[in-house]
Protein backbone atom coordinates (compact mmCIF):
# COMPACT_ATOMS: atom_id res chain seq x y z
CA UNK A 1 0.00 0.00 0.00
CA UNK A 2 1.12 3.25 -0.82
CA UNK A 3 1.82 5.90 2.40
CA UNK A 4 0.53 9.54 2.61
CA UNK A 5 4.14 10.85 2.10
CA UNK A 6 4.45 8.57 -1.47
CA UNK A 7 1.19 9.98 -2.47
CA UNK A 8 1.72 13.12 -2.01
CA UNK A 9 4.58 13.39 -3.40
CA UNK A 10 3.72 11.44 -6.26
CA UNK A 11 0.40 13.77 -6.83
CA UNK A 12 2.95 16.85 -6.51
CA UNK A 13 5.15 16.50 -9.49
CA UNK A 14 2.00 15.35 -11.27
CA UNK A 15 0.51 18.57 -10.01
CA UNK A 16 3.88 20.76 -10.69
CA UNK A 17 4.38 19.45 -14.35
CA UNK A 18 0.60 20.70 -15.03
CA UNK A 19 1.10 24.15 -13.89
CA UNK A 20 -0.47 24.31 -10.79
CA UNK A 21 0.61 27.08 -8.71
CA UNK A 22 0.82 25.54 -5.05
CA UNK A 23 0.88 21.33 -6.00
CA UNK A 24 1.90 20.20 -2.28
CA UNK A 25 -0.69 22.07 -0.70
CA UNK A 26 -3.60 21.15 -3.55
CA UNK A 27 -2.25 17.09 -2.94
CA UNK A 28 -2.91 17.76 0.49
CA UNK A 29 -6.17 19.30 0.82
CA UNK A 30 -7.20 16.90 -1.78
CA UNK A 31 -6.32 13.79 0.55
CA UNK A 32 -7.30 15.45 3.66
CA UNK A 33 -11.20 15.90 2.31
CA UNK A 34 -11.11 12.36 1.24
CA UNK A 35 -10.19 10.92 4.56
CA UNK A 36 -12.40 13.60 6.51
CA UNK A 37 -9.03 14.35 8.77
CA UNK A 38 -7.17 17.66 8.88
CA UNK A 39 -4.12 18.79 6.84
CA UNK A 40 -2.21 18.58 10.18
CA UNK A 41 -2.59 14.91 9.99
CA UNK A 42 -1.39 13.44 6.53
CA UNK A 43 1.79 16.12 7.76
CA UNK A 44 2.08 14.73 11.35
CA UNK A 45 1.71 10.89 9.79
CA UNK A 46 3.58 10.74 6.33
CA UNK A 47 4.13 6.94 7.02
CA UNK A 48 0.37 6.39 7.17
CA UNK A 49 -1.28 3.70 4.55
CA UNK A 50 -3.81 4.25 1.71
CA UNK A 51 -6.30 1.64 1.62
CA UNK A 52 -5.89 0.45 -2.25
CA UNK A 53 -9.46 1.89 -2.96
CA UNK A 54 -8.35 5.09 -1.29
CA UNK A 55 -5.13 5.81 -2.98
CA UNK A 56 -7.46 5.40 -6.78
CA UNK A 57 -9.92 7.97 -5.62
CA UNK A 58 -7.21 9.93 -4.61
CA UNK A 59 -5.23 9.77 -7.74
CA UNK A 60 -8.75 10.01 -9.66
CA UNK A 61 -8.66 13.62 -7.70
CA UNK A 62 -5.49 14.68 -8.22
CA UNK A 63 -5.88 14.39 -12.70
CA UNK A 64 -8.79 16.27 -12.60
CA UNK A 65 -6.62 18.61 -10.64
CA UNK A 66 -4.13 18.51 -13.08
CA UNK A 67 -6.67 19.19 -15.82
CA UNK A 68 -6.92 22.38 -13.65
CA UNK A 69 -10.18 21.85 -12.42
CA UNK A 70 -10.34 24.33 -8.73
CA UNK A 71 -10.08 22.16 -5.78
CA UNK A 72 -13.49 23.89 -4.15
CA UNK A 73 -15.11 22.12 -7.37
CA UNK A 74 -13.28 18.77 -6.40
CA UNK A 75 -14.43 18.83 -2.90
CA UNK A 76 -17.52 20.85 -3.34
CA UNK A 77 -16.92 23.63 -1.23
CA UNK A 78 -15.06 26.71 -0.63
CA UNK A 79 -14.48 29.06 2.59
CA UNK A 80 -15.57 32.59 2.49
CA UNK A 81 -15.29 35.09 5.44
CA UNK A 82 -14.64 32.41 7.77
CA UNK A 83 -17.62 30.40 6.57
CA UNK A 84 -18.10 27.27 4.25
CA UNK A 85 -19.88 27.53 1.31
CA UNK A 86 -20.92 24.97 -0.99
CA UNK A 87 -20.13 25.71 -5.03
CA UNK A 88 -21.24 24.03 -7.77
CA UNK A 89 -20.87 24.59 -11.85
CA UNK A 90 -23.59 27.27 -11.81
CA UNK A 91 -21.56 29.40 -9.11
CA UNK A 92 -18.64 31.27 -9.06
CA UNK A 93 -16.18 29.90 -6.76
CA UNK A 94 -15.52 32.28 -3.58
CA UNK A 95 -12.51 34.46 -3.89
CA UNK A 96 -10.59 35.86 -0.91
CA UNK A 97 -10.46 39.78 -2.88
CA UNK A 98 -14.76 39.85 -2.83
CA UNK A 99 -13.99 39.69 0.73
CA UNK A 100 -13.23 43.82 0.76
CA UNK A 101 -16.84 44.15 -0.07
CA UNK A 102 -18.40 42.47 3.24
CA UNK A 103 -15.71 44.45 4.96
CA UNK A 104 -16.27 47.48 3.11
CA UNK A 105 -20.14 47.88 3.97
CA UNK A 106 -20.06 46.22 7.43
CA UNK A 107 -17.81 49.77 7.78
CA UNK A 108 -20.13 51.56 7.06
CA UNK A 109 -23.20 50.22 9.43
CA UNK A 110 -22.95 52.36 12.89
CA UNK A 111 -25.30 49.66 14.50
CA UNK A 112 -25.10 46.32 13.64
CA UNK A 113 -28.37 45.32 15.81
CA UNK A 114 -30.27 47.47 13.00
CA UNK A 115 -33.06 45.62 11.45
CA UNK A 116 -31.40 46.09 7.98
CA UNK A 117 -33.02 45.00 4.73
CA UNK A 118 -29.88 43.52 2.50
CA UNK A 119 -30.19 42.75 -1.32
CA UNK A 120 -27.45 40.53 -3.33
CA UNK A 121 -27.74 40.86 -7.16
CA UNK A 122 -26.37 37.86 -8.66
CA UNK A 123 -26.17 36.16 -5.73
CA UNK A 124 -24.50 32.65 -6.47
CA UNK A 125 -23.50 31.13 -3.90
CA UNK A 126 -25.16 33.26 -1.79
CA UNK A 127 -21.94 33.93 -0.29
CA UNK A 128 -21.67 37.73 -0.16
CA UNK A 129 -24.92 37.72 1.46
CA UNK A 130 -25.20 35.37 4.04
CA UNK A 131 -21.72 36.76 4.95
CA UNK A 132 -23.23 39.89 5.93
CA UNK A 133 -26.23 38.43 7.38
CA UNK A 134 -23.25 36.14 9.67
CA UNK A 135 -22.06 39.93 11.27
CA UNK A 136 -25.86 41.25 11.37
CA UNK A 137 -27.94 39.53 13.21
CA UNK A 138 -31.35 41.38 13.02
CA UNK A 139 -31.23 42.03 9.22
CA UNK A 140 -32.84 40.29 6.77
CA UNK A 141 -32.07 39.64 2.99
CA UNK A 142 -32.78 38.91 -0.89
CA UNK A 143 -30.55 37.30 -3.20
CA UNK A 144 -31.51 37.36 -6.89
CA UNK A 145 -30.35 35.49 -9.44
CA UNK A 146 -30.95 34.51 -13.21
CA UNK A 147 -29.83 30.21 -12.63
CA UNK A 148 -32.31 28.81 -10.92
CA UNK A 149 -29.56 25.81 -9.99
CA UNK A 150 -27.26 28.63 -8.71
CA UNK A 151 -30.18 30.00 -6.63
CA UNK A 152 -30.58 25.78 -5.16
CA UNK A 153 -27.03 26.11 -3.87
CA UNK A 154 -27.02 29.20 -2.27
CA UNK A 155 -30.37 27.80 0.01
CA UNK A 156 -28.60 25.36 0.92
CA UNK A 157 -25.92 27.20 1.86
CA UNK A 158 -28.83 29.91 4.26
CA UNK A 159 -29.58 26.47 5.58
CA UNK A 160 -26.59 24.72 6.18
CA UNK A 161 -25.54 27.74 8.48
CA UNK A 162 -28.22 28.97 9.89
CA UNK A 163 -29.60 30.98 7.98
CA UNK A 164 -32.88 29.93 6.15
CA UNK A 165 -35.32 32.13 8.21
CA UNK A 166 -33.21 35.28 7.28
CA UNK A 167 -32.24 34.97 3.69
CA UNK A 168 -34.77 34.69 0.85
CA UNK A 169 -34.23 33.59 -2.56
CA UNK A 170 -35.67 34.61 -6.17
CA UNK A 171 -35.32 33.65 -9.87
CA UNK A 172 -34.89 37.18 -11.73
CA UNK A 173 -32.84 39.71 -13.60
CA UNK A 174 -30.31 41.83 -11.85
CA UNK A 175 -33.34 44.35 -10.22
CA UNK A 176 -35.67 44.29 -12.44
CA UNK A 177 -39.35 43.81 -11.27
CA UNK A 178 -38.36 44.31 -7.34
CA UNK A 179 -40.94 47.04 -5.60
CA UNK A 180 -38.94 46.91 -2.70
CA UNK A 181 -36.46 49.36 -0.90
CA UNK A 182 -33.22 48.26 0.89
CA UNK A 183 -30.29 49.65 3.26
CA UNK A 184 -27.35 47.79 1.97
CA UNK A 185 -26.84 46.24 -1.61
CA UNK A 186 -23.83 44.50 -2.50
CA UNK A 187 -23.15 43.00 -6.10
CA UNK A 188 -20.28 41.06 -8.06
CA UNK A 189 -21.27 41.08 -12.10
CA UNK A 190 -19.38 39.90 -14.60
CA UNK A 191 -17.15 41.91 -15.39
CA UNK A 192 -14.52 40.30 -17.61
CA UNK A 193 -14.20 41.63 -21.14
CA UNK A 194 -15.37 39.26 -24.00
CA UNK A 195 -12.10 38.93 -25.35
CA UNK A 196 -10.18 38.32 -22.21
CA UNK A 197 -11.68 35.42 -21.28
CA UNK A 198 -9.50 33.07 -22.58
CA UNK A 199 -6.45 35.02 -21.17
CA UNK A 200 -7.59 33.88 -17.68
CA UNK A 201 -5.88 31.26 -15.83
CA UNK A 202 -7.58 27.90 -16.57
CA UNK A 203 -9.06 27.23 -13.27
CA UNK A 204 -11.01 30.57 -14.11
CA UNK A 205 -11.57 30.44 -17.71
CA UNK A 206 -12.52 26.45 -18.03
CA UNK A 207 -14.32 25.92 -15.05
CA UNK A 208 -16.36 29.28 -13.85
CA UNK A 209 -20.11 29.68 -15.13
CA UNK A 210 -19.04 31.82 -18.47
CA UNK A 211 -22.42 34.16 -17.96
CA UNK A 212 -20.86 35.00 -14.46
CA UNK A 213 -17.54 36.21 -15.92
CA UNK A 214 -18.08 37.90 -19.43
CA UNK A 215 -19.12 41.73 -19.24
CA UNK A 216 -19.43 42.29 -22.86
CA UNK A 217 -17.03 43.72 -25.00
CA UNK A 218 -15.48 46.38 -22.54
CA UNK A 219 -16.78 44.25 -19.64
CA UNK A 220 -19.08 47.33 -18.24
CA UNK A 221 -22.77 45.74 -19.56
CA UNK A 222 -23.83 44.63 -16.12
CA UNK A 223 -22.98 48.23 -14.53
CA UNK A 224 -25.17 49.80 -17.58
CA UNK A 225 -28.38 47.97 -16.25
CA UNK A 226 -27.88 48.08 -12.83
CA UNK A 227 -26.54 51.58 -12.36
CA UNK A 228 -30.03 53.06 -13.13
CA UNK A 229 -31.88 50.72 -10.99
CA UNK A 230 -30.22 51.95 -8.23
CA UNK A 231 -32.27 54.92 -7.26
CA UNK A 232 -35.52 52.52 -7.23
CA UNK A 233 -33.75 50.25 -5.12
CA UNK A 234 -31.96 51.97 -2.00
CA UNK A 235 -33.66 53.76 0.74
CA UNK A 236 -32.56 57.42 1.37
CA UNK A 237 -28.77 57.18 2.73
CA UNK A 238 -28.85 53.70 1.50
CA UNK A 239 -25.94 52.00 -0.11
CA UNK A 240 -24.84 49.51 -2.62
CA UNK A 241 -21.38 48.11 -3.29
CA UNK A 242 -20.06 46.76 -6.75
CA UNK A 243 -17.42 44.43 -6.99
CA UNK A 244 -15.16 45.22 -10.61
CA UNK A 245 -12.11 44.37 -12.87
CA UNK A 246 -8.75 46.74 -12.36
CA UNK A 247 -8.78 49.73 -14.04
CA UNK A 248 -13.11 50.11 -14.17
CA UNK A 249 -13.77 51.93 -11.51
CA UNK A 250 -13.47 55.49 -13.14
CA UNK A 251 -15.49 54.15 -16.59
CA UNK A 252 -18.21 53.04 -13.74
CA UNK A 253 -18.08 56.05 -12.19
CA UNK A 254 -18.40 57.81 -15.10
CA UNK A 255 -21.91 55.95 -15.95
CA UNK A 256 -23.42 58.06 -13.06
CA UNK A 257 -24.89 61.18 -12.04
CA UNK A 258 -22.59 63.34 -9.96
CA UNK A 259 -25.45 65.13 -8.02
CA UNK A 260 -27.41 60.96 -6.82
CA UNK A 261 -24.65 59.40 -5.67
CA UNK A 262 -21.41 59.85 -3.04
CA UNK A 263 -18.44 57.59 -4.13
CA UNK A 264 -15.64 55.54 -1.96
CA UNK A 265 -13.45 52.87 -3.56
CA UNK A 266 -12.25 49.98 -1.74
CA UNK A 267 -8.82 47.89 -2.39
CA UNK A 268 -8.07 44.30 -2.65
CA UNK A 269 -5.46 42.14 -0.82
CA UNK A 270 -2.69 43.51 -3.85
CA UNK A 271 -3.60 46.93 -2.97
CA UNK A 272 -6.06 47.20 -6.61
CA UNK A 273 -8.99 48.95 -6.09
CA UNK A 274 -11.46 46.42 -6.40
CA UNK A 275 -14.84 47.64 -4.99
CA UNK A 276 -16.69 50.85 -5.89
CA UNK A 277 -19.17 52.36 -2.89
CA UNK A 278 -22.53 53.98 -3.90
CA UNK A 279 -24.12 56.28 -0.81
CA UNK A 280 -27.45 57.57 -1.88
CA UNK A 281 -27.60 61.72 -1.03
CA UNK A 282 -30.28 62.15 1.24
Amino acid sequence: MTSFAEAIAAAERLLRAAGVAEPRRDARLLLADLLACDVSTIIAWPERRLAREVAAAFEARVRRRAAREPVSRIVGRREFWSLTFLVSPDTLDPRPDSEVLVAALLEEVLDRQAPLRLLDLGTGSGCLLLALLSELPKAKGLGIDCSAAALETAQKNAERLGFEARAEFRLGNWGEGLTERFDLLVCNPPYVPEEEIAELEPEVARWEPRRALTGGADGLEAYRILLPQLEHLLERGGRAIFEHGLGQAEAIEDLLPEDTWSKRRSRDLAGHDRALMLTRRE
